[in-house]
């Protein structure tokens, strides 16, 4: 075992968590291998590893999600064995996931009430969620309905919810992959106030920095097996990549024979109406991508991106055909599937419900996306060897990781769902592609991966639309950067010019900001 020196555990007899020799086998395969853990009472320990190295199965265990096959759980000292998640939570183990489990019809009050035990009153337990989601600095409308809320709004109702349960030991997995550096800034705020509380946190992220910046400790899995405990202050984020994975992570590099070509994506003049009361007005949005160019699109989450995002990919029709031009068509008008055919590839922020059916085979999710313009389908018949083939190409190619060859979506881990939805849409060499969040939830092997991928389509001729809300991504990739904010499109800095400063000034709306930015454009 490569064991580095962890940092000292609080004082106290014994740990609040110990898991001993915890196993789980599921036919012949080994997704938890003699995983030996403590997390203490206040602690925030990191759970690090890559995608299918065995994160989700070790906390859904201590969740009581699933059952060990071997090994034992201790808690506070004493044997614990859970019948399910009910058991955990009446101990004080609370756990908020990647994937959210929301009802997009129900109000914020109503989720939460789902997941408490039922005995106060409707009003009360509302009265009281406001007032938690407000000392926390987490503030949530009970009224509203989620399908209204932002992805970092919906993040709060499951954070809230859990504190709602007071636990005493808190289980976050990926907790910032949907927030803005903001939003993650004031998350580290209440962790730490919950670790001075006397509480426990086991942190799941494969956002490295952040690790180092928040945790005191780290567990690292590989192939299901614990490699190494160590404290991350201590590492870097090279350092503690490199045991993740067990080698060095390829640096991403920008092909030295892109060059722009002709216009493959134009936007001229895009103004949307919301199609609720709650959704942000499309404001007079102009842009032109090349062939060979990388656009990338800042902003705090909920500020227009998902409405641009449905405007493009034919999810909403502009009223003008030639607002939206694909490869010199006018395409405003034109379905998803007319997109598509005209070269057009989509990859939405929502992996599940949005990028896949849940409960749908891969080979039949490729086939959902990929007929319009693949060999999927000939004279009106499902070519299954061809959708088949696009999964194996789609899992040899960004290493999606997966117990057989075909399996449902919802059974992958997020990390390597987003592999395939990418893979997917790349593999067909689209010429234009448009893209959001495109590492979210990846470990950094992977997110190597797909960046590499990114730029080298760039490369042959595509043109790339690329909305994240990690800013070091945009930075390595994009050739310029713009901010949306309330339904408006900043004008493009090149990358080189977009310093943080002058981006987080036009995500913030600041006038000083756009004049910067379009002083820096015009220069």
């Amino acid at each position: 075992m490569l064991d580095s020196t962890p940092a000292e555990p609080p004082t106290g007899a014994a740990p609040l968590l110990r898991t001993v020799g915890l196993t789980k086998r599921y036919g012949s395969f080994l997704a938890n291998e003699a995983i030996d853990i403590d997390v203490w009472p206040t602690q925030i320990h990191a759970l690090l590893g890559e995608n299918g190295a065995g994160k989700s199965t070790l906390v859904k265990a201590i969740y009581g999600l699933i059952q060990p096959s071997e090994g034992e759980m201790h808690w506070q000292g004493e044997k614990m064995v859970l019948s399910g998640p009910s058991q955990a939570r009446s101990r004080g183990i609370g756990m908020v996931f990647q994937h959210f489990s929301l009802f997009d019809n129900l109000t914020v009050a109503e989720n939460v009430a789902l997941g408490l035990d039922g005995k106060e009153s409707f009003k009360d337990m509302s009265a009281r969620l406001e007032q938690v989601s407000r000392v926390y600095g987490l503030p949530l409308d009970p009224k509203r309905e989620v399908w209204q809320l932002s992805v970092g709004e919906r993040q709060r109702i499951e954070i809230v919810r859990t504190l709602m349960q007071n636990p005493k030991f808190l289980i976050l997995d990926e907790p910032t992959a949907v927030l803005t550096p903001q939003e993650a800034d004031q998350l580290f705020v209440v962790l730490n106030r919950l670790k001075a509380e006397g509480r426990a946190i086991l942190y799941i992220s494969h956002k490295l920095e952040e690790v180092k910046r928040l945790c005191d400790t780290a567990t690292i899995l590989r192939g299901g097996r614990k490699v190494s405990t160590c404290n991350p202050k201590a590492e870097t984020a090279a350092s503690l990549a490199r045991m993740m994975v067990g080698g060095e992570i390829k640096e991403v590099r920008a092909p030295a024979n892109r060059r722009t070509t002709i216009p493959r994506l134009v936007v001229n003049d895009l103004s949307l109406e919301p199609d609720d009361p709650h959704s942000v007005r499309l404001r007079n949005i102009s842009f032109e991508l090349k062939g060979g160019e990388i656009l990338g699109i800042a902003g705090v989450a909920g500020n227009g991106q998902d409405e641009l995002f449905a405007a493009l990919s034919g999810e909403r029709l502009a009223q003008d055909p030639s607002t939206i031009v694909i490869d010199g068509h006018a395409a405003g008008h034109l379905s998803i599937t007319q997109r598509r055919k005209l070269g057009a590839a989509f990859v939405p922020e929502e992996r599940l419900g949005h990028g896949t059916v849940p409960r749908m085979k891969l080979s039949e999710n490729a086939l959902l996306t990929g007929h319009a313009a693949s060999g999927m389908v000939l004279h009106g018949f499902v070519n299954t060897a061809v959708t088949l083939k696009t999964v194996d190409r789609a899992t040899e190619t960004f290493d999606v990781r997966k117990a057989k060859r075909d399996p449902e979506a919802a059974s992958l881990s997020g990390g390597n769902l987003q592999k395939f939805i990418v893979g997917r849409e790349i593999l067909r060499n689209p010429m234009v592609l448009v893209v959001s969040q495109p590492t979210w939830g990846v470990d950094a092997g992977a997110a190597a991966v797909i960046r590499q991928a990114l730029l080298d389509l760039a490369a042959g001729g595509a043109a790339l639309l690329v909305t994240s809300q990690d800013l070091d991504e945009l930075a390595e990739i994009t050739d310029r950067i713009a901010v949306m904010f309330h339904g408006h499109l900043s004008e493009p800095l090149p990358t080189a010019d977009a310093s943080r400063e002058k981006l987080g000034l036009l995500m913030g709306g600041s006038t000083l900001g756009q004049k910067e930015a379009a002083h820096a454009a015009g220069a």
